[in-house]
């Protein structure tokens, strides 16, 4: 059967605090290539089943983090312009 609107939300939000409750302290992070130390770049670090962190080289202590479905959905939608 099909989830309810009120499963598919709390399973979202179960999702979301899971991936906020990851120790990411010593994840590799990565840059586009050509992109020098000092300029401002988005830095993006795989995390476990699919998810991504990103975050700005010039605020590395603000990170958003991105469930495997959102992060799938944020590329197809800058691929589409």
């Amino acid at each position: 059967m099909a989830e309810t609107a009120e499963e598919i939300k709390a399973r979202k939000e179960r999702e979301r605090d899971e991936l906020y409750a990851l120790d990411i302290s010593g994840v590799e992070w990565h840059s586009a290539p050509g992109t020098e130390g000092h300029e401002e770049r988005v830095e993006i670090a795989y995390l476990p089943e699919g998810a991504v962190a990103m975050r700005s080289s010039l605020d590395p202590d603000t990170v958003l983090r991105y469930t495997e479905a959102e992060w799938r959905a944020f590329v197809l939608g800058a691929r589409d312009g």
